[in-house]
C-alpha cells in the first residue's frame, strides 16, 4: 500500500470558531492505482491534496505513507518525502520563467543531489516521454499552455516518484491540450505509476480507474452513474463531456490498431 488515511480531519480557526474542512476522511491507495477525487470549489479537495502531499498536517486522524506515520514529522523530513517519493502537477504549472524546459525538469534532481550529467540525461528522457524532446531549450514563455503542463508532468516524474499528485491538471487548458495531458496520464498509469488526481470536471474524473467524490469535507466512493446523487449534481457541468469523449475515442482507436508484426501477418 502506498498510503492510507484513517479518520483524517482538518479544522481551521476563524476568530473564536473552529471550522471543519475535512471530516473523518478514510482512503487507501495501492501501488498502480489511478484515482480521481472530484468535488466543487470549497469542498475540501485542495486541503486533502495538501495533506496527502505533505504540504499540510491533519488536525486529527492518521496518515500513513509507505507505512510510516507522517503526523508529527519535522519540516525537513516532510520536504525529503516530497522530493523523493511524491511528484506534483499543479493547475498553474509553476515553471521558473528564466529557465529552459530541460532545467525546469532537472530542478528536483538538483535538490536531490544528483550530478549534472545524470540530471540532464534524465530530464531529457522525461521530456521525450511527454512528447517534448524537441523543446528542451525553450523557456516557458515560448511554449503553449499545454506544453507547459507537459513540462510540469516531466518535472513531476523525473525523480521516479512512487506517487503522482495532480491538482486540476487540465483546469488551465483548452480541450485539445487537456486531451493530450489525459493521454499522458493514461500512459503513465499503464506503466504502473500510482496517480491521485483532484478535479472538478466530471469527464476528467472518469478518465481515472477509481472515482471518489468530496462534498462539505466528506469523502465517499462514487455512486451509481444513474443514481439520483446530490454529490453528482453538485459536481456536474463544464467542458468535460467533450474532453472525455475525445480522450476515449483516441484511446480506443489506438488500442484497436494492430501491432506492426500483426499487420504484416495479416498482409
Amino acid at each position: 500500500m502506498i498510503l492510507e488515511l484513517r479518520d483524517v480531519c482538518k479544522n481551521y480557526t476563524q476568530g473564536k470558531e473552529e471550522v471543519p474542512v475535512l471530516k473523518n476522511v478514510n482512503l487507501q491507495v495501492h501501488q498502480g492505482d489511478y484515482i480521481a477525487i472530484m468535488g466543487p470549489s470549497g469542498s475540501g479537495k485542495t486541503t486533502l491534496m495538501n495533506i496527502i502531499g505533505c504540504l499540510d498536517q491533519p488536525s486529527s486522524g492518521t496518515y500513513l505513507l509507505k507505512e510510516k506515520n507522517v503526523g508529527g514529522m519535522k519540516d525537513n523530513e516532510l520536504a525529503d518525502i516530497r522530493n523523493r517519493h511524491i511528484g506534483f502537477v499543479f493547475q498553474n504549472f509553476y515553471l521558473l520563467p528564466k529557465m529552459s524546459a530541460l532545467d525546469n525538469v532537472a530542478l528536483p534532481l538538483l535538490y536531490a543531489g544528483v550530478k549534472l550529467k545524470e540530471r540532464r540525461d534524465r530530464a531529457q528522457k522525461a521530456l521525450e516521454a511527454v512528447g517534448l524532446g524537441d523543446r528542451t531549450n525553450f523557456r516557458p514563455n515560448q511554449l503553449s499552455g499545454g506544453q507547459c503542463q507537459r513540462v510540469a508532468i516531466a518535472r513531476a516524474i523525473v525523480g521516479n516518484p512512487e506517487l503522482l499528485l495532480a491538482d486540476e491538471p487540465t483546469g488551465a487548458l483548452d480541450t485539445a491540450a487537456g486531451v493530450q495531458v489525459m493521454e499522458i496520464f493514461q500512459s503513465l498509469s499503464e506503466q504502473g505509476m500510482t496517480i491521485l488526481m483532484i478535479t472538478h470536471e466530471p469527464a476528467v474524473g472518469r478518465c481515472a480507474h477509481k472515482l471518489y467524490r468530496i462534498l462539505d469535507g466528506c469523502l465517499q466512493a462514487d455512486a451509481d452513474e444513474t443514481g439520483d446523487d446530490p454529490l453528482r449534481k453538485a459536481t456536474a457541468g463544464g467542458m468535460a463531456e467533450t474532453l472525455f469523449e475525445r480522450f476515449h475515442q483516441r484511446y480506443q482507436e489506438h488500442s484497436e490498431k494492430p501491432e506492426e508484426g500483426e499487420a504484416n501477418e495479416e498482409a
